[in-house]
């Protein structure tokens, strides 16, 4: 006979251990294992004029640091345009913030810019993914923002409680396999989530992440790896945030073909509209203040840092 006290103290137990097992993951994820589990299928659109100018691809991808001579480096570097984006994590108790930056040699126009009003050396954009840590070992996506140029665009899941807050909801985010997917234009690399429609002019290439980066077989390859690099890495481009060599100023890439100096990393980006009391480089210095500020209804939301490293 099992009496009514030890049957209720014995259901209290196992739901208490259930609620543990749900809200504790079994192991920890890396920053890199977040990072992966969230980076984006990426559609990149090219232009048959000079296609692998669109290839992504990192800062260093002619071996050095030197950003002036990349415009240069790209005719000659074809083999190692290799697929890469960078990413790094900042978190609260309440959230993971996930920065990745997509980096080409070049921003560039198929036609005469005598004034230099559009070209430039260098081109970075990216996005900033916004994951609850729900206990499991990925959290939950909960929204992104993405760069365009000088603009940011909102845009969440299907599911999200999140709507629009300071800034409108430009659409919803499409998910495939779990991932985030996401498309970026030919030369002016503004990126946007995917519309779910064909390439415009029916070329370009699909990066998928993966552990090694590849390069593409052409202008039109719908299966092509890339591989995540920490922003953080020794050596790497936080490293290397006040050396002249490559950077021209805070967070701004060094380039002299087209306009000089027009590239900014993600501690550099800037919407030119969104209000004065949100400076450059929010993306990836301070994503929770950002995103507190374009999205509503965001339930329990920190905006202290448990870890930062920009900071």
């Amino acid at each position: 006979m099992v009496f009514p006290a030890r049957k209720a103290a014995a259901s209290l137990i196992a739901a208490v251990a259930l609620t543990v097992l749900v809200a504790t993951p079994a192991k920890a994820a890396t920053d890199a294992e977040l990072a992966f589990h969230w980076a984006p299928i990426h559609y990149q659109d090219t232009d048959s004029s000079d296609y692998d100018a669109d290839y992504l691809s990192t800062v260093d991808f002619d071996g050095e640091w030197n950003t002036l001579n990349n415009w240069e480096s790209q005719d000659d570097s074809l083999s190692r345009l290799t697929g890469a984006a960078y990413y790094s994590v900042v978190e609260t108790s309440t959230h993971w913030f996930i920065t990745y930056s997509f980096y080409h040699p070049r921003d560039w126009e198929d036609f005469p810019d005598p004034f230099e009003q559009f070209t430039h050396e260098n081109d970075m954009e990216g996005v900033l993914a916004t994951v609850r840590r729900d206990g499991s070992a990925f959290g939950r996506l909960e929204a992104v923002v993405t760069v365009a140029h000088s603009d940011f665009y909102s845009y969440v899941p299907a599911g999200s409680t999140f709507t629009g807050g300071r800034e409108n909801l430009d659409g919803t985010l499409p998910v495939q396999g779990g991932r985030p997917v996401t498309r970026q234009e030919a030369k002016g690399h503004g990126i946007y989530a995917w519309n779910g429609a064909e390439f415009p002019g029916g070329d370009g290439v699909v990066y998928v992440p993966s552990g090694t980066g590849e390069v593409p077989s052409g202008g039109n390859d719908r299966s092509v790896g890339y591989r995540l690099v920490d922003t953080f890495a020794a050596g790497g481009l936080w490293a290397r945030r006040s050396d002249s060599t490559t950077f021209a100023g805070w967070g701004t890439l060094r380039g002299d073909n087209g306009k000089n100096n027009a590239a900014n990393t993600a501690w550099g980006w800037d919407d030119g509209n969104d209000g004065s009391d949100l400076p450059r480089g929010l993306p990836a210095t301070d994503p929770a203040h950002l995103v507190s500020v374009y999205f509503a209804n965001r339930g329990e939301f920190s905006l202290t840092y448990t870890r930062n490293a920009y900071r």
